[in-house]
């Protein structure tokens, strides 16, 4: 009882001015999840907000996933406010224009002519149950590799897991490189070795978890694979429990953040029936340590000179490869002057 009356009085603390100051921008260029493709019917309109931007999304005639501005550019109705999909194309409900899934206008009623205008929106790849957009000046650059597990019936279907917070997307994904966080909040007996290897857009890390769950003593390993800003992929291996965790994390606006966690858990070969109780047990211990880190970081601050101890060498490196995902390298440490700066400055060197 007294945990919950603090976590009560922790949700209604004063906000610090500096939990919302980021050195860098609030969208890194890439690739994003902001659906999962079943969630995204035929004639559905669904209403989005990512990026800072009122957005709907919606299949054109030819089924194909389309992610478009959600106002309308005659009179600036939302369109996914009363609008309809008819023949495959979304009709505001204000007026009755019509624009397809490449955002032009087909149809503007009583017009002599057809207005050459257009809703803005997103180039869109569906793939692995995932409907996801690019933000920046180039989609064509990489792509966000198919992710087996989502359609592969060795895996059960996924836990599905949705929660935002007052917090910049990439110090969420810092959240996987940071070693020490992984005894206090995870359990596990000491921070993990890691090695991040970058590959342009991409990046593995490998390591390995040890920890007690119940009865069961878990030893995995564990590979991480990063698709650029919004996308993470990782692969648990064990004796007891394998699974994929596809970690989704997306803009909201330039204070909030969201990240849709799916784990997919392999079923046993000998005895597959045995998956709903893995799920069960892991929905209960992975979940709430979920939003035992949310928690933190909705009052956490960015320190862009965190004093990092010698075996903390991750945050350090993920920073450096994220930083290409920002048009001017915006949040990157400045060069190597500054790394030999902050080990000086480190409390124990």
């Amino acid at each position: 009882m007294m945990i919950h009356r603090h976590r009560d009085r922790l949700a209604e603390l004063p906000r610090d001015p500096r939990a919302d100051a980021y050195p860098m921008p609030p969208v890194p260029y890439g690739w994003y999840a902001v659906l999962r493709g079943r969630e995204l019917r035929p004639g559905q309109v669904v209403s989005l907000h990512y990026f800072g931007r009122a957005l709907i999304a919606f299949r054109g005639a030819d089924g194909r996933a389309a992610v478009r501005d959600a106002h309308c550019p005659h009179y600036g109705a939302h369109l996914g406010a009363g609008g309809k999909i008819v023949d495959g194309t979304v009709e505001c409900p204000f007026h009755g224009w019509r624009f397809d899934a490449d955002g032009a206008c087909t149809l503007a009623p009583f017009a002599a002519r057809t207005p050459k205008v257009s809703l803005g929106g997103f180039p869109v790849r569906e793939h692995s149950g995932l409907i996801f957009v690019h933000v920046g000046p180039d989609a064509s650059a990489w792509e966000v590799p198919e992710i087996p597990e989502a359609t592969s019936r060795a895996f059960a279907r996924p836990i599905d897991d949705v929660c935002r917070a007052r917090i910049h997307i990439q110090e969420m994904r810092e959240n996987i490189v940071d070693e020490s966080h992984f005894h206090f909040i995870h359990g596990q007996s000491e921070p993990p070795v890691q090695d991040l290897r970058p590959d342009g857009p991409f990046a593995e890390v490998r390591g390995r978890f040890h920890r007690r769950v119940l009865a069961w003593d878990i030893n995995n390993t564990f590979d991480v694979f990063m698709y650029g800003p919004g996308v993470m992929v990782v692969r648990v291996e064990g004796p007891v429990l394998s699974l994929t965790a596809v970690a989704l994390t997306t803009p909201v606006d330039e204070r909030t953040s969201e990240m849709r966690m799916l784990y997919y858990i392999r079923k046993p070969a000998r005895l597959p029936f045995l998956a709903p109780l893995f799920k069960l047990v892991f929905r209960a211990e992975a979940l709430r340590e979920v939003r035992d880190e949310v928690r933190i970081w909705d009052h956490k601050v960015h320190l862009a000179r965190p004093v990092l101890l010698p075996h903390e060498k991750g945050i350090r490196a993920l920073r450096r490869w994220y930083a290409q995902f920002y048009p001017d390298g915006a949040g990157a440490l400045e060069d190597s002057a500054a790394d030999n700066r902050d080990r000086e400055s480190s409390a124990i060197n």
